[in-house]
């Protein structure tokens, strides 16, 4: 992590760089304001690793972060939970991540359980770990809906007949990693459907997604939020007993450059003004197992 000079220092910096004509350069993280604006100015650039299924929320409310706070940048590195984790793991610069699922959050967070977290990885601030929000795993289908699909009930009686063609997430990504739960709910062995031919992949829930609106399959399991993005029809909706819930969790990270900033963002999405924004496309509030609405649940062990 680079280290940020106290403001006394800095300041006896740039008068001796003023004294003798020189120009400091931008610190790590931050950009020089337009020559043609007539003077200098920083900018923070926070950097966001997040869940690809969080792409255009969070577009649309960076967009209105910076409005409300000129000084910030937001840049965005959408992925699976599962390769923004290996990037992390790897050194990749990151001041925030939101995953997609508890799994890939707690293999970097050093509290999480130790059958949770079996490296030890140590990767998360202290504190800052929140669970964010809570989505649903749906089934949707493309236009028209040709093989009449209604349900899971249907999808799972029509695998068994080898007559559908689900397009679901790789095992190494949350989406994929629910819909194999599913799968085991209604007793359907993952292998053998696809040696029929009966699944196809996709490496996110944006490449299942899309799959989905060319047509290209039957069906698909994948986020609401991603099919109401797309402009998809949700037949059906997976309940706890299915998948679990599907929560969210984000966390600023230890090798932060800027972890005030983050904190700071980190803090103004879970604010009432951009929770409204999630809630639009489909994202709801942490809830209980009893359905209740929470302040923020504990982390899951």
């Amino acid at each position: 992590m680079r280290k940020r000079w106290r403001r006394t220092a800095g300041s006896i910096l740039l008068c001796a760089a003023l004294a003798s004509g020189c120009v400091l350069p931008a610190a790590a993280g931050e950009t020089e304001g337009s020559p043609e604006s007539g003077h200098s100015t920083r900018e923070t650039e926070l950097t966001v690793f997040a869940a690809a299924s969080l792409t255009e929320t969070l577009t649309k409310l960076a967009a209105d972060y910076q409005k409300e706070n000129p000084g910030i940048s937001i840049s965005f590195n959408f992925d699976s939970s599962g390769t923004l984790k290996t990037q992390i793991l790897e050194g990749s610069g990151c001041d925030i991540f939101l995953s997609a699922a508890q799994k890939q959050m707690n293999e970097l967070d050093r509290d999480a359980a130790p059958d949770t977290n079996p490296d030890g990885n140590d990767e998360l601030l202290a504190g800052t770990r929140v669970d964010l929000l809570e989505n649903k795993v749906a089934l949707a289908v493309p236009d028209g809906n040709p093989k009449k699909i209604q349900s899971f009930d249907d999808l799972a009686d029509d695998l068994k007949k080898g007559s559908v063609l689900l397009a679901m997430g790789n095992s190494d990504v949350p989406v994929g990693q629910y819909t194999q739960k599913i799968l085991a709910y209604y007793g359907l062995q993952e292998d053998q459907l696809a040696s029929e031919g009966c699944i196809t992949y996709g490496s996110n829930v944006k490449e299942v997604t899309v799959q989905l609106s060319e047509a290209s399959v039957d069906c698909g399991i994948i986020y609401q939020t991603d099919a109401f993005s797309a402009g998809l029809t949700v037949v059906d909706t997976a309940d706890a007993d299915m998948c679990g819930q599907v929560i969210y969790p984000a966390a600023v990270l230890k090798g932060s450059t800027h972890p005030d900033e983050a904190k700071a963002f980190l803090a103004w999405l879970q604010t009432p003004e951009a929770q409204k924004v999630f809630e639009e496309v489909g994202f709801a509030p942490v809830s209980d197992e009893n359905g209740q609405e929470t302040e923020g649940l504990p982390d899951e062990t």
